[in-house]
């Protein structure tokens, strides 16, 4: 609702989403104030964590060509500031990785679309340009933090370009044809695309530009779920049903092929007829729900750890008091008891999953800010405790007693609810221990 405001999220989905550009004017130039600003660049910079080509590239865009000039190693402040001021553009990638504000912002975001949400940021000094145009596998929504931007947008040239799975290389601008949206954006404002449009972006020579780009919904269509799916389910077919285990006509190789693809023949009018029921057949063993938890798992592995307020601190395995104390550690036991109140830190936060080797619960809390640094969490649960995630789900929000847990002794209900504590996934009513 903020990112898109004064437009309803309703009216957005239901006129823009995957279909139309939507530009927000807003005449507020501290409308994203504490977002993400040149300051906070700069303390990046300065934070030594930022590297060339892994975090930061510099690039350039002059008579249609596109440039990037990243050197190896650490961006130093010296250097990053010396090639904006010689006319390059700075592309910071996974702001949320050093912003914390960031972070926050894309993990409510990844929770509204249920897709991975990342970020770039863009830094283009006065009266240049960074980027040539080229379209993305992303909607992307622009958000002008500080000085100005001209933006011009483009429909998709085909309609294979609509909704493209990956992105373009460069263009020229002999390709491109008219915008559909010529604009400058200023403080503010908002510019929304859907993947497959065109864009390109330009300074203006009194002014600065520095502007975040949010993206998500990459590789989350209908055909990506089916790439998980169909494999599936033609395995099921092949392990219960002969049909699919059956040869192969031993002449069809004469028949059947593009060269034959004109000639009129019985044969080849049947086997076209069995591929068909085959095919038609093969939706009755598709495990659709096992489908998309193996989507779910893959999104959770994308997904930045969830940002807890003071109070879930408080109440959760990240806010409890042991330390080292009189030349000993204390408060290190956890004492959950059967009395004790617990819930999920956030519903979106686990994902069971029944796999080969067993029962895995997929979790978030300890991912990385950085995509992919981490390999996927989970656990192995025994499959008993089904029914006690299953119920933890149900019940957020509300806090359900240890006790009530459906497991069958109330040493498996506490030693769950322990396990689950330690991992970052439930908090408790109150906290555990007092400081």
């Amino acid at each position: 609702r903020w990112l898109l405001a004064p437009v309803a999220p309703a009216e957005f989905l239901g006129r823009h989403w995957e279909r139309a550009p939507l530009l927000v004017r807003r005449g507020d130039p501290g409308y994203y104030d504490g977002l993400f600003s040149t300051a906070d660049f700069d303390a990046a910079l300065r934070g030594g964590e930022v590297h060339f080509g892994t975090h930061l590239d510099v690039t350039s865009y002059a008579e249609g060509v596109r440039e990037t000039h990243n050197p190896s190693g650490r961006a130093l402040p010296a250097v990053v500031w010396d090639f904006y001021q010689n006319g390059c553009s700075l592309r910071l990638l996974c702001p949320q990785a050093f912003s914390p504000t960031v972070w926050h912002f894309l993990s409510i975001l990844q929770e509204q679309f249920g897709s991975m949400a990342g970020a770039n940021t863009y830094l283009t000094p006065p009266g240049t340009q960074g980027f040539a145009p080229h379209y993305d596998d992303i909607e992307a929504f622009v958000l002008q933090l500080e000085g100005k931007k001209h933006w011009r947008v483009y429909r998709p040239r085909t309609h294979a370009e609509v909704l493209p799975q990956f992105s373009s290389a460069n263009l020229t601008q002999a390709e491109l044809g008219e915008p559909v949206l010529e604009t400058v954006l200023e403080a503010g404002d908002l510019l929304y695309f859907p993947r497959g449009f065109i864009h390109q972006g330009d300074c203006l020579p009194d002014a600065h530009s520095l502007h975040i780009t949010v993206s998500s919904y990459q590789r989350n269509s209908w055909g990506d779920f089916l790439e998980k799916l169909l494999p599936a389910a033609l395995q099921m077919a092949l392990e219960e049903d002969v049909e699919y285990r059956r040869g192969l006509p031993m002449d069809y190789l004469q028949y059947m092929g593009v060269a034959n693809s004109d000639t009129v023949d019985a044969r080849r009018a049947a086997f076209v007829e069995k591929v068909q029921s085959l095919m038609k057949k093969l939706i009755d063993y598709a495990p659709i729900d096992a489908a998309v938890d193996q989507r779910a798992k893959s999104f959770l592995h994308d997904c930045l750890p969830p940002v807890l307020t003071q109070s879930e601190k408080a109440q959760s395995v990240y806010g409890f008091p042991a330390r080292w104390q009189d030349g000993g550690p204390c408060n290190v036991d956890i004492l959950i008891t059967k009395d004790t109140e617990v819930r999920l830190l956030r519903h979106g936060i686990i994902r069971l999953c029944n796999e080969e080797a067993g029962v895995m619960l997929y979790y978030t809390t300890e991912n990385s800010r950085v995509y992919h640094k981490e390999e996927p969490k989970f656990l192995e649960l025994d499959p008993e405790y089904t029914d006690s995630i299953e119920f933890l789900l149900s019940s957020y929000p509300n806090h359900v007693s240890v006790d009530n847990l459906p497991c069958e002794t109330l040493e498996e209900k506490i030693s769950l609810a322990t396990l689950l504590f330690e991992k970052g996934i439930l908090t408790t009513k109150k906290p555990l221990a007092q400081v």
